[in-house]
């Protein structure tokens, strides 16, 4: 079976390497190495921004200020009205020399020597921030502290070449001063505190510019952190054989709903189906039976004694993969239902919503979990689990140390929702919407993923996949009516658009 090739995220001091390993290697010059990247930014700037706009360039003494310096000079050339300042130093790199030589034919430079110099920015203008790039690792202060804190004030477009200045590129800084940023045009591989919700005002819309940064380098680097793409996702898709039959495609047991939350149930099932499971039997409470049986004629159905809530364990023989928590009662019960579950060690296992509950509830049964269950927490749920953090990055860590405790794979659901293996591997998502964010969007993303556990995925794949497969028909799904209108039911309709695609486009390659 082939495996995810992701992109990886590596850390500053791996940038910098990659950096000095391709201007030795390919070789070429670190300022030809500088103008290649200005190009790209460039670029990508003028098809989303338009020359009547003033253009304000702050540029630091370092080489994020080089790329600032000849960024200026490229878009003087293409007839935009460019404003560069420059603050004073007596330590500018040697590369941001040679392109302030450059630029200082074309442009007026204005230096910055104190905060009177500082300008006042005309309103609807765009700021190009290249003050510090992803190496800076201490809090921002004096005159840079004023003109971050000038900016983040004017009412104009803020737009980072690479990294927004005063966030750092894979650790938290507390401080509070960190440009805010509109666009970030970021080089070859996107930085760890981008995937992070308390960056989001020093982030904004980021997009990754390959610059030819020596990929067999990359290759070789270390990092626990990846980012999954198209191109990633779709290559591990399996196809299907012409004389396959359902048989071929498992089985999954989905144990879910209650009484009040029997929808929980019919949206697992009907993405466990979408995503490409061949068969699917429920486990419902007996008050389910009449909403299942018309809500999905194709489900098969296994009655619990119970009226209202789901109390025991059905025969689970035959089945490869088994779905659990969706719409559950709370009891006391359920939680010696889940450990009847964790007995069974040779089976493929989703715990999500109320089953959840029921672990933070009784935190004695984490030790039973089989290895490489999947748990697929939203942030709250996962507080209940593993206890408060004080921010993105320690609870980055904290999932991570959770997944090897346990030896489960968790899914932090959310924006860039993050898949933690318990070999301390962590993969971020690059699909998905605010629209997602909605009632019965976990109930399908659990159905997903069982699916691809029954169809042959390692616990690991199909978690990434699926969380991929999730987040891209959510993406279809806004495109059809736009975010804020996004019900759980679209989502599963978006799931034949991912197979679609991958029919009309990948398919044929393999």
């Amino acid at each position: 079976m082939r495996s995810f090739s992701l992109m990886k995220i590596l850390s500053a001091d791996q940038i910098r390497a990659l950096d000095a390993y391709t201007i030795k290697n390919e070789p070429i010059t670190s300022i030809d190495l500088m103008e290649r990247a200005s190009v790209t930014f460039v670029n990508w700037f003028i098809k989303r921004f338009k020359p009547h706009r003033e253009v304000y360039i702050f540029c630091g003494p370092g080489n994020n200020g080089g790329d600032g310096l000849a960024v200026g000079r490229l878009l003087t050339h293409v007839q935009y009205s460019v404003k560069v300042f420059i603050f004073s130093s007596d330590r500018y790199s040697k590369d941001f020399d040679i392109n302030l030589k450059r630029l200082e034919k074309l442009v007026t430079i204005t230096k910055i020597n104190s905060k009177e110099d500082i300008p006042i920015l005309s309103i609807g203008g765009i700021v190009i921030d290249a003050i510090f790039g992803s190496g800076l690792s201490r809090p921002v202060g004096g005159l840079y502290a004023d003109i971050i804190k000038s900016i983040n004030d004017s009412k104009v477009t803020r737009v980072a070449i690479d990294i927004a200045s005063g966030l750092f590129c894979d650790a938290n800084n507390e401080d509070p001063v960190k440009l805010k940023v509109d666009y970030t045009f970021t080089f070859q591989l996107p930085k760890l505190s981008f995937l992070f919700p308390q960056n989001e005002d020093y982030t904004g819309c980021w997009v990754i510019g390959d610059i030819g940064l020596n990929k067999s380098f990359i290759e070789s680097q270390s990092s626990a952190f990846t980012y999954v793409e198209e191109e990633e996702a779709f290559s591990v898709v399996k196809p299907r054989s012409k004389f396959s039959h359902k048989g071929d495609y498992g089985k999954v047991l989905i144990m879910a709903g209650s009484y009040g939350m029997m929808g929980a149930a019919v949206l697992s099932g009907k993405s466990c189906y979408r995503a490409g499971a061949g068969l699917v039997k429920f486990h419902s409470p007996r008050c389910g039976v009449q909403i299942l049986q018309s809500s999905l004629p194709e489900a098969i159905l296994s009655v619990d004694p119970e009226e209202n809530f789901i109390s025991s364990l059905p025969d689970i023989s035959g089945f490869n993969t088994v779905a659990a928590g969706p719409g559950w009662y709370e009891g006391a019960e359920s939680a010696f239902l889940l450990q009847q579950i964790f007995e069974n060690k040779n089976i493929n296992l989703v715990l999500d919503a109320g089953a959840l509950n029921v672990l933070s509830k009784n935190k004695e049964l984490l030790n039973a979990l089989p290895q490489n269950t999947i748990l697929t927490p939203h942030p709250g749920e996962f507080k209940r689990l593993a206890g408060e953090f004080s921010n993105d990055y320690s609870r980055l860590e904290g999932l991570r140390k959770f997944s090897q405790r346990y030896k489960c794979i968790m899914v932090l659901k959310g924006a860039n929702t993050m898949v933690a293996l318990p070999d301390g591997n962590v993969s971020f998502n690059s699909t998905g919407n605010p629209g997602m964010a909605t009632a019965g969007s976990g109930d399908v993303l659990t159905g997903i993923i069982a699916a691809l556990l029954a169809q042959g995925y390692s616990p690991a794949m199909a978690s990434k996949l699926g969380v991929y497969l999730h987040g891209y028909a959510g993406d279809r799904a806004a495109s059809k009516s736009g975010t804020a209108s996004i019900i759980a039911e679209d989502i599963i309709d978006g799931v034949k658009d991912f197979y679609l695609e991958f029919d009309k486009k990948y398919s044929a390659s393999l």
